[in-house]
């Protein structure tokens, strides 16, 4: 009976060193894990679209800048893009959100997304989503996006904007760019 009590002890003594030998590289591991997924985040984001948009996305009537009208993105959510001059090709009257989501691609969570509008959420009806609350993405922003659960971090009723731009780290044109906030541009001078 004590060798038993003497093997079980060494044996919880051991999984416990084992345990916090880990324990112990695991702050260091999740911070590279996530810096590397934020940087797949902006590698896999398709930043162009075809220009198409969800249905019962309205029109904004009266826009700051109209479709045509040009802008400065003030926004740093993807590289390249803060600083460039867009064109604006839509502007809609809609929720925003900044979500947190799971891909379907993998099991890293993507954090403060920017930004998934009201129209590209499941079963979305008439009110807005308060944050905290958990949500289907019908979005494509990016490889996993759609299908995914997400939770509500932000909301905001504004105008949203579809851009085109030059990316102004590869030189690339970005076409019909979903999507930017009111509140990130500016009058191009």
């Amino acid at each position: 009976m004590k060798k038993k009590r003497l093997v079980t002890g060494a044996l919880v003594l051991s999984t416990a060193l084992v345990l916090a030998a880990c324990g112990g590289n695991e702050e260091e591991s999740n911070s590279t894990e996530e810096m590397d997924h934020s940087n797949m985040e902006h590698a896999q984001m398709d930043h162009s679209s075809s220009g198409e948009v969800p249905e019962g996305l309205a029109n904004a009537e009266s826009p700051t800048y109209p479709v045509g009208s040009e802008a400065i993105i003030n926004a740093d959510h993807m590289d390249g893009m803060n600083g460039a001059k867009a064109t604006i090709t839509g502007a809609f009257d809609t929720t925003v959100y900044m979500v947190t989501y799971t891909p379907t691609t993998d099991g890293e969570p993507v954090e403060d997304h920017k930004w998934v509008i009201h129209e590209e959420l499941e079963d979305a009806g008439e009110a807005p989503f308060n944050s905290g609350e958990e949500v289907v993405l019908n979005a494509e922003h990016m490889d996993g996006m759609d299908g995914a659960a997400a939770t509500i971090d932000s909301a905001e009723q504004t105008t949203v904007y579809m851009v085109s731009y030059k990316d102004t780290e590869t030189g690339e044109e970005v076409t019909h760019h979903k999507w930017v906030t009111e509140s990130e541009l500016s009058p191009a001078e």
